[in-house]
């Protein structure tokens, strides 16, 4: 790695981002869907800001206990307090605490990079939740101020019903869904609200992000045995429902349900369509009065899926830094073209010999919340 890593300094020259540290990653067998994410995760500016503070704060702190949370830190300050500006770090500590938490990420099998990034983003949010509480009955009414901006901004109880704690990972990764049902009755609407963390999305050969966006947007009928219960008419009734987005997220991570389970088949199979993912994407299946309705969006990371088949194959990731597109390979970091980036989209024919398909794409708003 010696030589590619000043292979990556001698290629960025004097335009090596002020500041920056590009690290590829150990593969400790198998470990490619934990890298890729991670690496998409420190290129999440934002996030890794978030993590920084919380590192220094720990510092600060000192008695904190090893969970995923301190372990990232870590790692990330790391990487970021490195002396030279590339190389080579073991993300040892992190696996081994990966392992230990999820039985599922033991084994030396090929794991899926989504269910890790779910996994995580869920970890984390739980054990800022924990300390937001832990504080808050340590000083009996009111978490310390360093506590409450590492967690929870509205934990606070309302009467008997306490509102849900919105955390950093909250902060960035966060937005909301509207679930419409309209009874084709009397025409009442219901909507029910939920949130997410990632947007999962059906795709189909041949399309692009915004006409999955479209489809996961689009009106289903209910009807015969899949009838709605109106609470108007008092019974079940035809109806029409939709998902929209009501409060777009600022860190916005879509993932292609690449792997589809083939009923005949009795397993699941890896769909390798060409699906284009734009540089810069408008939300068109907003709600009406959406705050930031057509929200803009830049992408900034891509975590590719290896292989023709979903039970084994390789994870990469593409990240944008500075204005650069960098490539990671586990150990591996190398700068490439914007343009070698639509080489990820997948392919129009079902057996081809490009197996490289883009599978997670994060997106940054292009109007940060404050």
């Amino acid at each position: 790695m010696g030589s590619s890593g000043s292979k990556l300094e001698k290629a960025l020259g004097d335009q090596f981002p002020e500041g920056e540290r590009y690290f590829g990653l150990e593969n400790f067998g198998n470990t490619c869907y934990c890298n890729s994410v991670l690496q998409a995760l420190y290129f999440c500016l934002p996030f890794r800001d978030q993590l920084l503070e919380y590192s220094a704060q720990n510092k600060t702190i000192g008695e904190t206990e090893d969970n995923l949370l301190t372990c990232l830190s870590e790692l990330f300050t790391q990487i970021n307090s490195q002396k030279k500006k590339t190389g080579v770090i073991a993300p040892k500590r992190f696996v081994q605490r990966v392992k230990k938490q999820n039985e599922l990420f033991r084994s030396y099998m090929h794991q899926d990079a989504h269910e890790f990034l779910n996994f995580l983003l869920n970890e984390l949010v739980d054990i800022l939740e924990k300390e937001v509480r832990a504080a808050k009955s340590n000083s009996g009414k009111q978490a310390p101020l360093e506590k409450l901006q590492n967690g929870a901004l509205n934990g606070m109880a309302n009467g008997n019903h306490k509102e849900p704690m919105v955390t950093w990972v909250h902060k960035i990764f966060q937005g909301t869904l509207t679930n419409e049902t309209r009874c084709l009755r009397c025409e009442t609407i219901t909507a029910r609200d939920e949130t997410f963390l990632d947007l999962s999305l059906d795709i189909e050969q041949n399309s692009s992000i915004t006409s999955c966006l479209r489809n996961f947007s689009s009106t289903e009928t209910l009807n015969a045995e899949d009838k709605f219960f109106c609470d108007k008419c008092c019974s079940l009734q035809e109806a029409q429902k939709r998902m929209k987005i009501k409060s777009p997220p600022r860190i916005l991570a879509l993932h292609l349900k690449r792997f589809k389970y083939i009923e005949q088949l009795g397993r699941y199979k890896k769909l390798s369509y060409r699906v284009v993912f734009p540089l810069e994407l408008k939300l068109c299946n907003t709600t009406d009065d959406a705050p930031g309705s057509e929200a803009e969006y830049s992408l900034f990371a891509v975590v590719v899926h290896v292989g023709s088949g979903p039970n084994h194959g390789h994870y990469v990731s593409l990240v944008k830094s500075h204005n650069h597109w960098l490539f990671f390979d586990d150990e591996n970091v190398e700068i490439i073209d914007e343009s070698v980036v639509q080489t990820f989209f997948g392919s129009t024919q079902e057996y081809s010999n490009n197996t490289d398909h883009g599978y997670i794409l994060f997106y940054e708003s292009l109007e940060p919340k404050h």
